[in-house]
């Protein structure tokens, strides 16, 4: 299948969800990254005023609980977890307000955890909740519930949260950025031989195992749950894309067809090439 043609059918995303990790909006400090966080505003805001809607899936939170209640470390018991990621919430929020609105848009909040998808009527209501911002031209930002979720109901990372969110909404388009550049076919920080794949149409069982290995949610740089997050988008009929968050500049590349990071193509597009 020729990557070039599936990447141009990107650009035609009238939905799309992007997901940033606490590595692309921190500093290796734990500090807050304000000129990323610039960048994504305002590349969101921009693809909002050419009429797409874009739906932010952000970590963060705990994160700059931490850095803003000044402690030494990250905590390690729940409440305590819960407590920090209260006022990371805020301050994340805050953040992205102000940012947002020097770009002229309006951001809400939604928190969510997974018995919230998991009920027909609550998830109605999430849709609902989702469909009235857009439709009023604001832009939604979601998270984990992360000061109220316990182990029952955590969705456990934002991965598999930004490609249930894109199933809920009917998304086109899910971007993934993280601290790596792609999809690798082995451990490049083990491997110096280990090559990025440009486009993955198929999630196989050799997809899986140069994830660490099917079956599992643990894998190398977090590449299992990525892989996770792009059944769940594939199989619902939306491309997903892992690329680095360095730059968020890589959006408007990802749109434009270039060729950057990993395209796991849905399966609505596999249909589409085969039967042409």
């Amino acid at each position: 299948m020729d990557s070039v043609n599936l990447r141009d059918y990107l650009g035609n995303a009238a939905r799309i969800v992007i997901k940033v990790g606490t590595s692309t909006l921190t500093y290796g400090t734990g500090k807050v990254n304000f000129g990323t966080i610039d960048k994504l505003a305002r590349i969101i805001s921009d693809l909002s005023n050419q009429g797409r809607e874009v739906i932010l899936v952000t970590s963060g939170a705990i994160g700059l609980g931490v850095d803003r209640l000044k402690l030494p470390e990250r905590p390690s018991t729940i409440p305590e977890k819960q407590a920090v990621a209260a006022v990371g919430q805020c301050e994340l929020m805050h953040m992205y307000s102000k940012f947002f609105m020097d770009y002229g848009h309006v951001v809400g909040q939604i928190l969510l955890t997974r018995d919230v998808v998991e009920n027909e009527h609550r998830r109605r209501n999430v849709v609902n909740t989702f469909e009235t911002l857009l439709k009023k031209g604001i832009i939604p930002i979601v998270n984990e519930n992360d000061s109220v979720s316990v182990e029952e109901i955590r969705f456990g990372d934002n991965d598999t949260l930004s490609a249930i969110v894109a199933k809920l909404i009917n998304a086109d388009l899910l971007i993934v950025l993280s601290d790596i550049e792609g999809f690798y076919d082995g451990d490049p920080r083990k491997n110096p031989h280990a090559k990025m794949i440009s486009v993955i149409e198929e999630i196989t069982e050799e997809v899986e195992k140069s994830a660490g290995g099917a079956g599992t949610r643990r894998g190398t740089g977090g590449m299992i749950t990525k892989l996770f997050a792009a059944k769940i988008a594939t199989f619902a009929g939306i491309d997903m894309v892992i690329a680095s968050g360095k730059n968020p500049d890589i959006i408007m590349d990802i749109i434009n067809g270039s060729d950057v990071g990993t395209l796991f193509v849905s399966r609505k597009e596999c249909r589409a090439h085969e039967n042409k």
